[in-house]
């Protein structure tokens, strides 16, 4: 009786070792009717211009237990909302986004920090017009929570980055329009 004790303890250990450090990552895929990647900058000191990608697919995985995860994420180019469809057409020329060669631009990840089991930054590549440079996005909010309408495990964040668009080869009227771009992504993923 013992040994059959012994055996119930140690096989319920184990498993409980096993479910936390084996514990599968969880892969979620973006909600492109509530992600929206926005931009802003300095017009000629006048003012802040807000403009926002309409179009945004890609994954994250996050493994709460591990803490590790990974962000993969395409923009349409040709989807930027400016609010005014003239200048929609003129950022897309040459001297800014030039979507006729670069449709896309991209973020992926190469390691998310934590601070306890929610994720506070993520380090990637964010390559727009085929020129990729290492930007960290600060999250400023996280939530992981079944979806109070799908059912399903989902999360939602918002993550912010600077970055200067001479680096990227858009840097026309740079300084006048400011050089310096902050990037804002409200990001919402439902569990596969």
């Amino acid at each position: 009786m013992k040994t059959l004790t012994r055996f119930t303890i140690a096989a319920a250990f184990i498993a409980t070792l096993s479910g936390s450090a084996f514990a599968s990552p969880e892969t979620f895929v973006i909600d492109g009717t509530h992600t929206f990647p926005r931009f802003s900058y300095n017009h000629f000191g006048f003012t802040k211009q807000l403009s926002r990608f309409n179009k945004t697919v890609g994954k994250i995985v996050l493994d709460k237990d591990a803490k590790t995860g990974s962000v993969d994420v395409t923009i349409d180019m040709k989807s930027v909302d400016t609010g005014y469809d003239v200048f929609n057409g003129y950022i897309q020329g040459e001297d800014f986004f030039d979507t006729e060669k670069y449709p896309t631009a991209t973020f992926k990840s190469t390691k998310v920090h934590f601070d306890g089991d929610k994720p506070v930054t993520v380090d990637g590549d964010l390559t727009i017009k085929g020129v990729s440079k290492p930007v960290t996005l600060a999250i400023d909010s996280f939530q992981l929570m079944a979806h109070p309408m799908l059912k399903r495990n989902a999360i939602g964040a918002n993550a912010s980055a600077k970055v200067k668009r001479t680096d990227f080869n858009a840097g026309k009227y740079a300084p006048y329009v400011g050089d310096d771009v902050t990037i804002d992504i409200a990001v919402e993923a439902i569990k596969e």
